[in-house]
């Protein structure tokens, strides 16, 4: 069954869409899930995002969205790095822990995965698909969110396996 929204402003065309209208919408793309981890002087923090993707590869350049009002978003700055750990199909239960399922404190998150660290020091989720760690170089804000400019400093390939997906509001395996 085909449901019809109204995806465009019909007297203000300068009016941007409906929040739930564009939520709605974007739940109908398929991304990629991710766990973005940090340390540094500010502490050790992780959370799982999707909005992830690359921007350039010269210098090798990255970026990740983060919603201003989580906690996340203003430790990983102070920190200055990141890493984003691309997950595998079988991290469904990582991905909710990380989402904050369960509301556990954020070291007994990292204690339900096997973590190293890479060059800038934030951690790496050893069995992630792939991993980039990064420098941040800028941050812009929009709206409710941060858009941090990743340059990549190291990767790290993990397994080849299937990568997990989050489509319409659940998680897929491709």
């Amino acid at each position: 069954m085909t449901t019809a929204l109204t995806m465009a402003p019909t007297e203000n065309t300068n009016k941007s869409l409906a929040s739930h209208e564009f939520r709605e919408a974007m739940s109908r793309l398929g991304a990629s899930v991710h766990l973005l981890a940090s340390a540094g002087p500010a502490g050790r923090i992780g959370a799982t995002v999707s909005s992830v993707c690359s921007v350039s590869d010269d210098p090798a350049t990255l970026l990740v969205c983060l919603n201003r009002s989580a906690k996340v978003n203003q430790v990983v700055k102070d920190n200055g790095v990141f890493c984003i750990n691309t997950l595998i199909h079988d991290h469904t239960d990582l991905s909710n822990v990380f989402a904050g399922q369960g509301d556990l404190p954020m070291e007994e998150r990292f204690a339900k995965g096997s973590w190293g660290t890479m060059a800038t020091g934030s951690p790496v989720l050893e069995s992630a698909r792939v991993s980039f760690d990064c420098h941040i170089k800028e941050v812009t804000e929009v709206g409710t969110h941060s858009v941090l400019f990743g340059e990549v400093v190291a990767a790290r390939l993990g397994e080849f396996a299937p990568a997990l997906i989050y489509l319409d509001r659940n998680y897929h395996s491709v």
